[in-house]
């Protein structure tokens, strides 16, 4: 500690905690740093209270950055730093989750991770406990579509209150997709069987390529301007996110806000969304759904779909903001058991890299001694000081292996009995005996009974690996 005229700083060990108290005091008042104290604490406790703020703070951030420094020790734990141009912050990836990975991570290799900042207390640094990792634009497209759909939200193109309803019995339908796909086959199959008089006007448009969102949104104008129609359908097959690429562009998004004809966006199979299918004005989960829509023919039955419409998103809404609240609060009373193993994984890798390194050093200072006193007694030629002296030598040596030995035992035996605990107190533990954890689309709703759902949604079980999305078919509560 050191005392200046009108103040002093208290300064930890900086190469263990990195850590620097600056406290400035005027004649007459004090300013203390905001820790919620009237005492001095420990250099512990003042960590403790960090990593406590950290890990609240930020318990699932992502971040994308280069790794380098990577290191993989016998644990099977990956150490890594991620980095840009202007800073850098240490990760580390538990075996647990990175033995699961597609690819092998690697220094220079840009990333996306997602995990929590924690504080590894023996040192006083924050680091990201990483739960998830994929190599840098593999997801691009997805974060692209997240962008796009945030930015045309904020300016209002899916309000409800901009949704104009089908026409009960439309006479002229326009349709822009791929003249040689699938998507055109099932709709007119579908139109000619439910509303043979309904006449459709094609619009060809590439659905997939880079020209494919400019032909669209040219076909839509195009329908526009030739006037006289009901309703437009616009649609492809299903595919990869990379396939519905062009459905998930502004140019398209912007063609069918503007639109004068009512359009029905029929974009993949089912689970599929796109950003057409928030713009348009009501969104068919396949091509020949669509075509059943535009052949309803009945007035009193898209009142009542609007009615329901209405009620439902109501319903869904509450129902939402509820459990959502609910979920938030479990959230923050729930402790991980993750983290204390996690803490464990952490001391002994730091504990077994000290013992190691501390072995090397004694193993080196015992063979630059034995040399040391064989030059010497080369003058001498004591034949048996030196065997006795090699044999202590090799007895220490042996002492020092067999000690490190059971150091090692003992640390993978408190391992073995953590992951044990770990396994057992899993939160995902009984995926692996045949259960499911529900929630549903695209709202990620936690189901928990039936009467949450209703024919036609959508929901996604999880399982013990994998995932699978899934619609409703039937109900019994």
């Amino acid at each position: 500690m050191s005392i200046f005229k009108n103040g002093y700083y208290l300064s930890g060990n900086t190469a263990n905690y990195n850590l620097l108290l600056v406290f400035f005091c005027s004649k007459l008042s004090v300013m203390q740093l905001d820790l919620g104290l009237n005492a001095p604490i420990t250099i512990s406790e003042l960590t403790r209270r960090i990593k406590d703020a950290l890990e609240g703070g930020f318990a699932d951030v992502w971040v994308t950055g280069e790794i380098t420094n990577l290191r993989i020790p016998s644990s099977g734990h990956v150490y890594f730093t991620l980095k840009d141009k202007d800073a850098q912050v240490k990760a580390v990836f538990f075996r647990s989750g990175s033995r699961f990975l597609r690819f092998r991570p690697e220094d220079g290799l840009e990333v996306i991770v997602r995990g929590r900042v924690s504080v590894y207390e023996p040192r006083g640094e924050y680091q990201i406990i990483t739960e998830y990792m994929e190599p840098k634009g593999v997801g691009a497209l997805q974060l692209a579509f997240l962008q796009l759909k945030d930015k045309l939200g904020r300016e209002g193109l899916f309000e409800p209150e901009r949704k104009r309803p089908l026409p009960a019995y439309p006479k002229r339908v326009g349709v822009v997709t791929s003249p040689t796909g699938a998507a055109i086959r099932d709709i007119l199959k579908v139109l000619f069987v439910r509303a043979p008089g309904v006449q459709v006007l094609i619009a060809p448009a590439s659905v997939q390529g880079d020209s494919a969102p400019s032909e669209i949104a040219s076909a839509i104008y195009a329908l526009n301007a030739v006037g006289g129609l009901d309703v437009m359908i616009v649609g492809r097959g299903g595919g990869s996110m990379e396939d519905l690429a062009a459905f998930n562009t502004e140019v398209v998004a912007r063609a069918i806000h503007a639109s004068n004809i009512p359009v029905i966006s029929a974009v993949g199979h089912e689970v599929d969304f796109t950003v057409a299918d928030f713009v348009a004005d009501m969104r068919a989960p396949t091509p020949s759904a669509a075509a059943e829509m535009v052949s309803r023919g009945a007035a009193e039955a898209t009142g009542a779909i609007s009615s329901l419409t209405g009620r439902m998103a109501y319903a869904m809404s509450n129902t939402i903001r509820h459990a959502r609240g609910r979920v938030e609060a479990g959230q923050r009373a729930m402790v991980d058991p993750r983290r204390a193993v996690h803490e464990q994984f952490l001391r002994l890798d730091d504990h077994t890299a000290r013992l190691t390194l501390c072995g090397r050093r004694a193993v080196s200072g015992m063979a630059d001694r034995a040399r040391t006193l064989g030059r010497a007694l080369m003058h001498l030629s004591p034949g048996r000081v030196i065997e006795v002296q090699a044999g202590t030598l090799s007895a220490h040596v042996q002492r020092l292996r067999q000690g490190m030995g059971y150091k090692m035992g003992e640390r993978r035996q408190r391992l073995g009995q953590a992951m044990v605990r770990l396994d057992a107190a899993a939160p995902l533990a009984p995926l692996a005996r045949g259960f499911a954890f529900a929630v549903r689309l695209p709202g990620m709703e936690t189901i928990t009974e039936a009467s949450q759902m209703d024919v036609g949604d959508m929901l996604r079980l999880r399982l013990s690996k994998g995932e699978l999305d899934c619609r409703v078919e039937a109900k019994r509560t």
